[in-house]
């Protein structure tokens, strides 16, 4: 996304969500982008660098920015506990360097 200001999208975030391996940050990704943005008020794009899940909102007011990046963080913290549930050493080997 622009880092200029859209007149119709004035509120806007990145979040940049550091994980352990490529493949896991693009699984993510894939998850993430599956469902829509349930308001034509917000606009969400994701994108992957490396190991790095970048998910960019613009929004037409700072509380459906709110709203929007709330759920961004539950959706976020359910696909992490399943990630890791089911792909045990993903994470498990991130624990382990530390």
């Amino acid at each position: 996304m622009a880092s200029t200001v859209d007149p119709a999208f004035p509120h806007s975030i990145t979040i940049s969500l550091p994980l352990p391996t490529p493949r896991l940050a693009e699984t993510l990704q894939q998850s993430l982008a599956v469902d829509q943005e349930l308001s034509a008020l917000v606009v969400r794009e994701f994108r992957t660098q490396g190991a790095t899940l970048k998910v960019y909102y613009k929004a037409t007011t700072a509380r459906m920015l709110r709203v929007a990046t709330n759920g961004a963080f539950e959706s976020l913290g359910t696909l992490l506990r399943v990630c890791e549930e089911l792909d045990v050493g993903v994470l498990a080997a991130e624990e382990e360097e530390e």
